[in-house]
């Protein structure tokens, strides 16, 4: 597989990629899951440059962005005449991924009105124009993303529970930053040199103690959080030694604050860490009423994170 789009070495990564890199020449859905800010558009580019539709066109479409009174025009095209103001015949986006890849961001936002149409068009390959009397053959393969948990999304009527299915043929799901240990401060060298050389500046450099800063820090806005982070540092600090103070990250206080203890104070005794792990497993599926996402969150963990260690304590979901 090519150069990562996304920089990083730690194994959560590593793993997607891996996973991209087997399903790359297929040409069946791919769902890419992950947080806002994780890289998803980046990950639906490099799956579409090593696809046997290279050549073609990629695609992208913010479903939320779609009006919901022209989301099925804007997706599938219309005739000319087919309504008041349309004028000229237009393919819509499908029409114009004819050939490529179709990327459908924030799929979980796609109105409701317009989810059987996509469902058919999964389903059959085929698309119909407002104003055509025919449907007509598509050669586009679908990519999706989202940050919502469509499972919770199904089980409330937000989210077709077939279209989920059709869309959940190959799921990726990209680890939070938070997750990716050193990366962090691979990420951060990264746009650091490469903002610089944007921007005509001379690049600044991270004492030990904005480094530790940086990876106390849990981003919540992800790779894009510290990238925009990073130019901020470039044009307002350019070539000075960086410490905390520069960063202006907000800091978490610590549920110990004796001398020198860090999150939680390990007993003389020590302890039994998997039964401790059980234990914050349990109370966070209590806190969340079940709700898989929202305990995913309290503990910090992507959801496919929390499912795999429920299953391993064998704590009923």
């Amino acid at each position: 597989m090519q150069a990562n789009p996304i920089l990083g070495e730690s194994p959560e990564l590593q793993a997607v990629y891996r996973a991209a890199q087997l399903v790359s020449k297929a040409d069946c859905p791919v769902l890419i899951l992950g947080e806002s800010g994780t890289g998803k558009e980046e990950l639906a580019r490099s799956l579409h440059r090593l696809s046997p539709r290279a050549a073609g066109p990629f695609i992208p479409v913010n479903c939320g962005a779609l009006p919901s009174e022209l989301a099925e025009s804007e997706l599938f095209g219309h005739r000319r005449g087919a309504f008041t103001g349309a004028d000229r015949d237009h393919p819509g986006f499908v029409g114009a991924a004819e050939g490529g890849t179709l990327f459908l961001d924030e799929i979980g936002d796609l109105p409701l009105s317009l989810q059987p149409k996509l469902l058919r068009f999964l389903e059959r390959g085929e698309r119909q124009p407002l104003g055509e009397p025919r449907a007509r053959a598509a050669d586009v393969r679908v990519l999706a993303a989202t940050h919502r948990d469509l499972h919770e999304a199904s089980d409330q009527g937000l989210f077709r529970r077939d279209l989920f299915y059709r869309l959940h043929v190959v799921p990726l799901e990209l680890p939070p930053l938070r997750l990716r240990g050193n990366d962090v401060l691979l990420l951060a060298d990264h746009f650091l040199t490469e903002l610089a050389g944007t921007h005509g500046r001379t690049a600044p450099r991270l004492s030990r103690a904005a480094r530790r800063a940086l990876l106390a820090h849990r981003w919540p806005g992800n790779v894009r959080e510290l990238r925009h982070l990073c130019e901020r540092l470039v044009l307002l600090l350019p070539g000075q030694l960086l410490g905390p103070e520069n960063l202006g990250l907000a800091t978490r206080a610590p549920l110990n604050t004796a001398a020198g203890a860090g999150l939680l104070q390990l007993p003389a005794e020590g302890l039994e860490f998997e039964a401790l792990e059980h234990d914050l497993l349990r109370q966070a599926m209590e806190q969340a009423k079940g709700c898989k996402a929202r305990a995913a969150r309290l503990l910090g963990l992507s959801r496919n994170t929390l499912l795999y260690r429920l299953k391993k304590h064998a704590i009923d979901c």
